[in-house]
């Protein structure tokens, strides 16, 4: 009996060591590689130097791995940005893991190309996938790490722009950008949000640099 109430409780109690990573975008050939779906380029990158493998699950694409015996559970919300809470809140309760141990990696159009800022929380800025989080989970307190595309469109263009490709000189410098998440990451789940702002918040901020 004991025994069976042990095992009830360790199933409604968080881990205290699983970590949820979250990358935002689009699903769909038609959004691969645009601006909006920098939060699956990050994703992807922590997936690929972990070799983790990307799963198709009920709200998303799910991959599993683990940093220095901390389980880390990767997501890519197939709900289409406006409606990300959904997946973030449906992973949350299924892999029993608190709020303080999700990061959701986005694309924001208020940095310059290639600026990263991670913080352990703030306002969605905008951000439809951003809002639809702190709407269902009802609190804007997770943590994020903003990837900056730029604002280099007319008036009005706004939504052709996110949902349009990075040039060939901003994509030239993905794979050195998405190395800096994925270590940020790393230090996210291994030594905590303050150790991963320290090293992602003085990253430089232009492509040219």
């Amino acid at each position: 009996m004991f025994a069976f109430i042990r095992k009830l409780f360790a199933k409604q109690t968080p881990h205290m060591d699983k970590y949820l990573i979250v990358g935002l975008g689009n699903i769909g050939p038609e959004y691969a590689g645009t601006r909006h779906n920098a939060g699956f380029r990050i994703a992807d990158a922590f997936a690929a130097a972990q070799g983790a493998t990307w799963d198709d699950r009920r709200y998303g694409f799910v991959a599993k791995t683990s940093l220095r015996g901390r389980p880390v559970v990767l997501l890519k919300p197939s709900t289409y940005m406006n409606l990300s809470g959904n997946a973030v809140r449906y992973w949350m309760q299924q892999e029993h893991i608190d709020l303080p141990h999700v990061l959701v990696c986005v694309d924001d159009i208020a940095l310059p190309f290639g600026q990263l800022r991670m913080k352990p929380s703030g306002s969605d800025a905008g951000h439809n996938g951003l809002k639809h989080i702190a709407q269902t989970l009802g609190t804007q307190a997770y943590a994020r790490l903003r990837f900056g595309i730029g604002s280099d469109y007319a008036r009005g263009q706004q939504i052709d722009y996110v949902l349009g490709t990075f040039p060939p000189e901003q994509e030239a410098r993905m794979a050195d950008l998405t190395a800096i998440t994925t270590q940020a990451i790393k230090t996210f789940c291994t030594r905590g949000i303050q150790a991963a702002m320290n090293d992602c918040n003085r990253q430089p901020a232009s492509a040219e640099v």
